[in-house]
Formats: C-alpha cells, structure tokens, sequence
C-alpha cells in the first residue's frame, strides 16, 4: 500500500551524517536557511510591531478608514494576508531552489552507497 518506500534494512545502511557533509546537502541547508531565517525574522517583527501597536498605539490603530473598518482591523487582516504570502513565496521558492537538490541528494541515497568522505560511490547500487 506504499508509494515505493524503502525497507527498514535499506535506509539503515545509509550513513546520514556523511550524506550531511557532502557539498550539495551543504548548499541546500544553506539555501533553505537564506530564505527561512530572515522571512521568519521579519515576520515575527511585523507580528510585534502589530502587537505592540495594539497596545501602545490605541489612538492610532482606532482611526476610522471607511464606515466600521478602522486601521487596526486592516493591519489585523494584512497579519493573515502575509501569512499566505509568505507560505506561497516559500512553496515557489522551494519548487525551484531547494526540491531538485533534494531530490538528487534522495536518489543518491537510495540508490549508492558513499565513502568516508560523503562522495557516491558509483555502482554500489543495491
């Protein structure tokens, strides 16, 4: 009922700390971390800043824009907004930068063994 999965001897052979030193396993943590850290930075600082709005800066946050909708509702909203934007801007990033270096780093190990240095060696298919 799997989708190809792996046998339990199989993925115990691989040695994932020198999958870990390999240079492209390096490239993708560097690239996922460039964009995760500082995404995640300034969106925990526009988080706060709201926060601290609401609390601090009343006066502000209750000025009226149209009808009911005052500032602090819309700010309230672009929160869930950026939210969403984020998540997308992170699903296209990952589908170009970060799948395709996954994806041969996981045939790699599924497929080769490495050597003490977190090379492939090449026909030790199993």
């Amino acid at each position: 009922m799997g989708n190809g999965a792996q046998n339990q001897d199989e993925t115990a052979s691989v040695d994932f700390q020198q999958v870990q030193q390999t240079e492209r396993f390096r490239a993708l943590r560097t690239r996922h971390r460039s964009f995760v850290f500082p995404m995640a930075v300034a969106f925990l600082l526009w988080y706060f800043a709201y926060v601290l709005l609401a609390d601090y800066a009343v006066g502000f946050m209750s000025i009226k824009v149209w009808g009911n909708i005052n500032v602090g509702l819309i700010l309230g909203l672009l929160q869930f907004a950026t939210t969403f934007g984020i998540t997308a801007w992170y699903v296209s990033y990952s589908n170009r930068k970060l799948d395709p270096i996954a994806a041969e780093i996981r045939n790699e190990i599924e497929g080769h063994e490495f050597d003490k240095e977190g090379n492939a060696v090449m026909g030790a298919a199993k």
